[in-house]
């Protein structure tokens, strides 16, 4: 009987004693096994569209930063690329006509401007002369009326005396002299009222030009003032060419603009590795029409590779950056790594998921969360030759 006794408390002891060591053992470390390497996983894509002409890479292919991946058929970029230089090239010519054509119009506008009211003074100082003219031309005709009236009259006077002298003449009442004087006075009143006359067809000969004068010089003054009129908008004249100008002058930064995109356009029908790592999930063939945006491949930069392990949230009281962590990696048989916690996320993992949780809807059930914990690789380990995104591993956070 004491020898059973023995026996149970040798066991009790045994167990004791290995639970106390393995107590001791993990006292200070975290550990779990929802861990998984990651490294940027760059995509490259097609910024212009059109038919691939070269493909330079393979699946899996170790390519340096700048290395060239995909070419495009250039041909119809250069031609968009000449299209617009020369339609560049127009633009420009007409913004240095019309900037030449803004002081040009200045200049002119304000040299109408004195014309025109050079043109109406002087279309006013004509209808003033036709006015004269006019005046005075009605004063002669006035007065060779007058004279007219006064000279029939003297020739119907005398001409009555020369056929009263006639009588008397044959009757030897009066002299031959004296009958001859009457026949003089009567040719002279009868000259006179021609005279007369004629000087009231000069006077309205010389009202009618005056008067077509008169007209012309107001038209000329009508005219004269509409062109005052066009030129006092010589301000407006200006600020359009000015306007005019700043437009061409913008179009030119605009074309300016689709020619330097063009030039882009040109540069993207070459595709380069945007960074050095190995070409992954390539889909690109030679004679392939791309599309702008469309994925082509990725490139995985393996320089930089580290660790999401996701801890329970009970597992983060002591957790900080800088603790140091060993990852063991399934795929090499539990081959362990070195490294430290770079950061912890800044919230849990189904916070970033598609449907984040709604504990106010009503039914909620408590879940522990997990927190995304960067774990950085430390170096000179040959991470690089042996880690892929995406490996499953095991992490272990030493706390103290």
């Amino acid at each position: 009987m004491n020898t059973r006794i023995r026996i149970v408390i040798g066991v009790v002891l045994i167990a004791g004693l290995a639970a106390a060591v393995w107590m001791w053992a993990t006292a200070g470390r975290e550990t779990t096994d929802d861990a998984q390497v990651d490294a940027h996983v760059t995509p490259v894509v097609a910024r212009v569209g059109g038919i691939v002409r070269e493909v330079r890479v393979k699946e899996n292919q170790d390519v340096e930063a700048g290395a060239v991946l995909v070419v495009i058929d250039p041909r119809d970029h250069e031609v968009a690329l000449d299209k617009a230089r020369a339609e560049l090239a127009s633009a420009e010519a007409d913004a240095a006509g019309a900037q030449v054509d803004v002081p040009i119009m200045a200049t002119t506008s304000a040299g109408n401007v004195s014309t025109a009211r050079g043109g109406v003074d002087l279309a006013q100082a004509g209808i003033e002369q036709a006015q004269r003219v006019i005046e005075g031309a009605d004063a002669r005709l006035v007065t060779a009326q007058a004279r007219q009236r006064e000279s029939e009259a003297n020739a119907t006077k005398t001409a009555r005396d020369v056929e009263r002298f006639k009588g008397l003449l044959a009757k030897d009442e009066i002299s031959q002299q004296q009958y001859d004087g009457a026949v003089a006075a009567a040719d002279a009143a009868r000259a006179g009222a021609d005279s007369a006359r004629s000087q009231i067809q000069e006077a309205q000969v010389a009202i009618r030009i005056a008067q077509s004068q008169l007209a012309q010089a107001q038209a000329a003054a009508a005219q004269a003032a509409a062109q005052l009129t066009t030129a006092q908008t010589a301000p407006q004249q200006v600020a359009a060419s000015r306007a005019r100008s700043a437009s061409a002058a913008a179009r030119v930064m605009q074309l300016r603009a689709a020619v330097q995109q063009a030039e882009l356009n040109l540069q993207y029908t070459t595709i380069a590795a945007p960074t050095k790592g190995i070409v992954s999930k390539k889909g690109v063939e030679i004679g392939q029409v791309v599309q702008p945006g469309q994925p082509l491949m990725t490139v995985i930069p393996l320089d930089e590779v580290w660790v999401t392990a996701n801890f329970k949230e009970t597992q983060l009281l002591e957790m900080r950056p800088g603790l140091a962590v060993i990852v063991e990696v399934d795929a090499y048989g539990g081959r362990e790594f070195k490294g430290h916690i770079e950061s912890l996320a800044a919230a849990t993992g189904s916070r970033f998921s598609l449907l984040p949780p709604e504990n106010a809807t009503g039914n909620f059930v408590k879940v522990v969360q997990r927190v995304p914990v960067r774990i950085a690789i430390d170096e000179k380990q040959d991470a690089r030759q042996l880690l892929r995104p995406g490996m499953s591993v095991t992490a272990r956070v030493y706390l103290r």
